[in-house]
């Protein structure tokens, strides 16, 4: 068997055709890096922040907004520059992430971009892959600093697992489709809920416990692998 590719819960292929819509996680997901830690290694305060980032992942922090809240936290007065920092310097996308969010594309599915991270990566990165819908978490910074908050948007302030769920289920009914035409591509625990509710779930480089409980699992290599599964 290819351990680089496991088919987990269901026979092979599936119909691409069958499918309407795939909800995405970012950071470690389509991108290379988890931008908190990032941000934190720009000011000095990588390790720290780093630690309960993995432990949230994990899913040793079973409250992803508590983890979030506290890692920000060590994050008060980091210049706002270090985000462009981040993004000009370190933000490099998986391998196959523009493959598959194109034949995706191509093949008429929505795009949906749910992320526990912060808007300002996410506007980059759903633009660069064609993202059809955009959710996370939009950064405090008052006088050119991080406050270590985040501002209130109109559905809540931090995009946790349930409003990852909850943003799959609303764009899919958007659109006219079910959770069941959906496919969720995660790695992390706060993915688990988005990827319980749809039809295919995709662990990439996943934490055990989210490989364990996923359809699919894509241990090495790029993401374009779940194209093999998908005709």
């Amino acid at each position: 068997m290819n351990q680089d590719l496991v088919i987990q819960r269901f026979t092979p292929p599936l119909k691409l055709a069958n499918f309407r819509l795939a909800a995405f996680d970012m950071d470690s997901t389509l991108i290379s890096i988890e931008c908190i830690d990032e941000i934190a290694a720009v000011a000095g305060k990588k390790e720290a922040v780093a630690a309960i980032t993995e432990a949230a992942m994990r899913g040793e922090i079973t409250d992803f907004k508590e983890s979030l809240r506290r890692r920000l936290a060590l994050l008060k007065g980091v210049p706002a520059s270090a985000l462009d920092q981040v993004l000009r310097e370190r933000l490099q996308f998986n391998p196959g992430a523009r493959e598959l969010c194109a034949a995706l594309k191509a093949a008429g599915l929505k795009l949906v971009l749910v992320s526990g991270g912060f808007t300002f990566f996410t506007r980059f990165v759903a633009a660069e892959l064609g993202m059809d819908y955009v959710r996370s978490n939009e950064l405090e910074i008052i006088d050119g600093k991080l406050t270590g908050a985040l501002m209130m948007q109109a559905w809540g302030d931090i995009c946790d697992g349930e409003e990852k769920r909850r943003m799959l289920v609303q764009c899919a009914a958007e659109i006219g489709a079910t959770p069941e035409q959906c496919i969720a591509v995660g790695d992390g625990a706060n993915d688990l809920p988005m990827m319980g509710a749809a039809g295919l779930s995709v662990a990439f480089h996943a934490k055990p416990k989210v490989r364990e409980q996923a359809m699919v699992a894509i241990n090495a290599g790029g993401l374009e692998q779940l194209l093999q599964v998908l005709r």
